[in-house]
């Protein structure tokens, strides 16, 4: 395979290597209208991780209707799924991460373009998952390259990195490994709008008897200009399980039945204090049933950067 025959140029670097990419923490992302240029950096990783670290007001105003439960979160959940089993193949997308890290450290809103493959394209319905990400923002990382797919690459993930060392040679990095895992909530196989949503019904689930919950739907909540239906799930009390929150806000594109945006916030840790920020995930400019190929997500792409190494 490329990643196991390193020529003699790079053997003495080796150590110089590795420590150069813990240095600069090679955490990579892991957990995801109008197509962007990949190297479009027009927008503001800062701005959006501004707007989003506050956890919005309660929006009780569901026209009258009759109070929506989990049951009815879990339902849309389930028919958005079935959608995708039906009609999503591939997607890009602009995509906007932040998240809380293992140490419980708020990391820096991550902007990528995303290329995806679903495992429901080709025939019968069955095609490996794959992500091509080429990173935006924040500027330290901009230009970086990551493809992970399953059968690809025995299981490795391809990195191009950025600078004058790390840049000339692809890294290949164990997804699950410290150094993929480095400053990430998920890995990159959780990645992408299909186990977003099933991980959205496994949390519902859990929440389906639970009386201290309540939900809330706003039809014509605008993202990105674009009218959508904004669901808030919000706890009454800490449950102490593993990924509690206080408020949980999903955004769909009704016509599409996709989720384009989640976010989840902690418990305030003083009375009347704001609620942390825990994850945020959001598809900008998605298009969907693009035509993605094998080469979309080979190293050897000539609209990629990725070294001949």
């Amino acid at each position: 395979m490329p990643f196991e025959r390193v020529s003699e140029f790079f053997e003495p670097m080796k150590k110089l290597f590795i420590l150069a990419i813990v240095m600069v923490g090679c955490g990579l992302l892991w957990r995801l209208a109008r197509e962007p240029d990949a190297g479009d950096t027009s927008s503001s990783a800062n701005e959006i991780a501004t707007s989003q670290a506050i956890a919005p007001e309660q929006d009780d105003d569901n026209s009258g209707s009759e109070q929506p439960t989990i049951a009815t979160v879990l339902e849309m959940a389930t028919e958005s799924l079935g959608m995708m089993e039906s009609n999503l193949d591939d997607y890009t997308a602009r995509f906007v991460k932040q998240e809380l890290d293992a140490d419980g450290v708020l990391g820096e809103a991550t902007e990528i373009f995303l290329k995806a493959q679903t495992r429901f394209g080709g025939p019968h319905n069955r095609s490996p998952r794959r992500v091509y990400l080429k990173f935006n923002l924040p500027a330290a990382v901009q230009g970086r390259e990551v493809i992970w797919g399953e059968g690809l690459y025995a299981g490795k993930m391809a990195v191009h990195e950025v600078g004058f060392i790390l840049g000339l040679k692809t890294i290949w990095l164990d997804p699950n490994g410290m150094l993929a895992m480095q400053g990430q909530r998920f890995p990159i196989s959780d990645i992408g709008l299909v186990k977003l949503v099933e991980k959205l019904i496994e949390r519902g689930q859990a929440d389906r008897d639970n009386p201290d919950v309540r939900v809330a739907i706003d039809d014509s909540f605008l993202f990105d200009e674009i009218p959508t239906r904004r669901i808030q799930v919000r706890h009454a009390e800490p449950s102490g399980a593993k990924d509690d929150f206080s408020l949980a806000e999903i955004v769909v594109d009704p016509d599409r039945q996709l989720v384009l945006s989640y976010r989840a916030f902690g418990w305030p840790t003083s009375d009347g204090g704001q609620a942390p920020l825990l994850e945020s995930y959001a598809y900008h400019d998605l298009k969907t049933n693009v035509g993605l190929s094998d080469v979309d997500f080979q190293t050897t792409n000539p609209e990629y950067q990725f070294p001949k190494f």
